[in-house]
């Protein structure tokens, strides 16, 4: 029987980690037979290149381990890409690391260049696997507060917090859950401290398809002074409609690349090979227009969600990218947020996230966050169960 002095307990951390409100609202949406808008899956259908060319690879054999920073084609049409669509110059053979998802990217670069101890500044509302990210492996997130739903950088507030143990700012544009897209002018602010105090960046660039109304993506790599200290993370789970597949890059420096694919290669092995040349075809075949239909069939959806909300008072905070809406909830039921969702859940069928889940303690109690990035028939749906609430 255990006892108080066992050595059979969890670590320190896991307490503090914990299942994501993400999933936990999922899990009740499928048990309810509901409209999923929690969780970012991203059922649209997967270009048809990506999917043949998978299929096709499998059947030439392309089912063991590949290099640990990923296969050649996938490598070369990465770096084509960046510096097509990026602005970036980088070498396909020595600065390009094909991930296990960006989440993956993410985990093996913090391995590589972070030591217990350092301090990360990210910005709030953040991505909550960001967060838990750097607390699994013992690093402090600071969290720097961005302007309640206009999103607006306080520079003042992320120059007090950085440190003499801040080794890095953690940068996600366009942004989950807020759809924030920072502007130059912010990201050149960002890249004056961090030139200032030797920090890396880190960026999450996933969404960088996903812009709307005009609004420009900026890699901030290519800032001047930034490409040696800028951790560039992105992935295809969102712009090809494969987030179960699991493919995520990162492009890097020379200096820290090693390093990086090492720790990759101890967590994950690899992405999954027959799926990475499918990513490869998508990125080599599919044109210029594929990535502009991306941005206006998601202002379509986003247009949609944000009217149907509008309709009955869930007043939302209409996001400038990405594929999730943060809302005003003050109307719903509930003294928390999770237990708004949960009623909205139970009422229309439709499920959320709380907004506690991307801000730290006492933020976010009013608001619940909905993704947009569905099939035609199940947004039309979802929109028709909000507009029920009385």
């Amino acid at each position: 029987m255990a006892t108080a002095t066992t050595k059979l307990h969890l670590s320190q951390i896991a307490p503090h980690v914990v299942q994501s409100e993400i999933r936990s609202m999922s899990v009740e949406c499928d048990r309810l037979g509901g409209v999923n808008l929690a969780q970012g899956i991203c059922d649209t259908e997967v270009p048809s290149p990506v999917v043949a060319r998978a299929i096709e690879a499998i059947h030439d054999g392309y089912n063991i381990y590949t290099r640990l920073d990923g296969v050649a084609p996938l490598r070369q049409a990465i770096a084509r890409k960046l510096a097509r669509d990026n602005g970036m110059q980088v070498d396909p053979e020595a600065e390009v690391l094909v991930t296990s998802g960006a989440t993956g990217g993410l985990y093996a670069a913090a391995l590589a260049l972070l030591d217990p101890g350092d301090e990360v500044i990210l910005f709030e509302p953040f991505y909550g696997y960001h967060l838990n990210t750097l607390l699994s492996l013992r690093i402090k997130p600071v969290a720097v507060p961005l302007a309640m739903h206009t999103w607006e950088l306080d520079l003042d507030r992320l120059r007090a917090s950085i440190t003499p143990k801040t080794r890095a700012i953690l940068v996600n544009t366009p942004s989950n859950p807020c759809g924030k897209v920072f502007s130059r002018k912010e990201l050149e602010a960002i890249a004056e401290l961090a030139i200032e105090h030797d920090l890396f960046v880190f960026t999450d660039e996933i969404y960088e398809y996903f812009v709307f109304d005009g609004t420009e993506h900026i890699s901030p790599a290519t800032l001047p002074g930034m490409r040696e200290r800028t951790i560039t993370i992105s992935g295809l789970s969102k712009t090809f409609s494969i987030t179960g597949w699991r493919i995520g890059y990162l492009a890097a420096d020379k200096r820290w690349t090693g390093a990086i694919g090492y720790f990759h290669d101890l967590t994950y092995v690899c992405a999954p090979s027959p799926f990475q040349y499918g990513a490869a075809a998508g990125l080599m075949e599919l044109p210029r227009t594929f990535y502009e239909s991306l941005s206006s069939e998601y202002q379509l959806k986003r247009d949609q969600l944000c009217a149907a909300l509008t309709d009955v008072g869930l007043t939302p905070a209409v996001p400038a990218g990405a594929y999730y809406v943060l809302a005003d909830v003050s109307r719903l039921p509930g003294e928390t947020a999770r237990e708004k969702a949960r009623n909205l859940l139970r009422e229309t069928k439709v499920a959320a996230v709380a907004g506690t889940a991307f801000f730290t303690e006492g933020r976010g109690e009013n608001l619940l966050r909905f993704c947009f990035a569905k099939r035609e028939h199940d947004l039309e749906r979802a929109c028709e169960l909000i507009r029920s609430l009385k």
